[in-house]
This record gives structure tokens, C-alpha cells and sequence, in this order.
């Protein structure tokens, strides 16, 4: 098929990292900046703010994190706190139904993993494209046998 992305290819949420990282670096700035600008404050009243900042700052790096990175041997999905490599034979399904926050991929031991990589919020055109060309990789590179798929 032609058009099937290059691979490697990266999927992400780019306005929604953008966001993220975006806020991420503002309050980190400014809580540390109001930490050391207040002048009562002692040294450890000063670094509990700096501290404080940095743990807001990491949790929304984390957020920022999610990605699903498809290659010629399979696909790795990075959520928040993990990631998960997969074969392509593993993949039986890509979904993005309407009302789902992102994708879900249908695998070959029963289960489904969310792929937070893809995901409607900001920009959902967007993630229907990326959906689409992750199941047509998927279908394609795929040697599980379709009669296996879910109906």
C-alpha cells in the first residue's frame, strides 16, 4: 500500500504536549520565582516552594510522556508510567470509536491496551488520521490470520 506511512513513525499528541510542556515550564517558573521573591521566608520555606514546583512540573511532563512509536518489527506503546513493546502479530485491532479518550488496540491474548499516543482532546482530526494509518500498518504488516479478528 502506498499510503502507508514510513516507518519508523511516531504518533503523539503534539498541541497536547505542546500544552503541557508549555504549563510544565510556567508554573515551575513562577512558583519558583514567588518562593524566592517573598521575603520573610527562610531557606527551607524556599526550597519547599521550589521542590513543590518541580513535582507539579514532573507530573505534567509525565502527562506529556504518552507516544506509540511503529516500526518495522512492531509497535511500542509509551503511556504515562510505562511502555509496552509489541509485535505486529500481537495487534488484531486498532479502535477509536466516538466518545473514546484514545486508542484502543485489541490484542492477540484477549486483552486491550490503551495507546494514550493517539488520543482525540485537542486536536481530533488528527488522531483519526493517526488511527487510521496505525490500523492500516497494523493490517498490513500483521500475520495474524484476519479470520481472527474481532467482528
Amino acid at each position: 500500500m502506498s499510503d502507508l506511512p514510513a516507518l519508523p513513525v511516531t504518533f503523539r499528541p503534539a498541541r497536547t504536549r505542546v500544552v503541557l510542556v508549555t504549563a510544565a515550564i510556567a508554573i515551575f517558573a513562577v512558583i519558583t520565582t514567588v518562593g524566592l521573591l517573598l521575603q520573610p521566608l527562610t531557606a527551607g520555606e524556599r526550597l519547599s516552594f521550589i521542590v513543590t514546583a518541580a513535582l507539579l512540573c514532573g507530573v505534567l511532563l509525565l502527562l506529556s510522556r504518552p507516544k506509540v512509536v511503529a516500526d518495522e518489527s512492531g509497535v511500542t506503546v509509551v503511556n504515562i508510567a510505562g511502555s509496552r513493546r509489541l509485535d505486529w502479530a500481537e495487534i488484531l485491532r486498532v479502535n477509536l470509536r466516538p466518545g473514546d479518550p484514545w486508542v484502543f488496540l485489541d490484542l492477540s491474548d484477549g486483552t486491550s491496551l490503551p495507546a494514550l499516543g493517539i488520543q482525540p482532546g485537542i486536536a481530533r482530526q488528527r488522531a483519526i488520521q493517526d488511527a487510521r494509518a496505525l490500523r492500516a500498518l497494523a493490517e498490513a504488516r500483521s500475520t495474524a490470520d484476519p479470520g481472527r479478528h474481532p467482528g
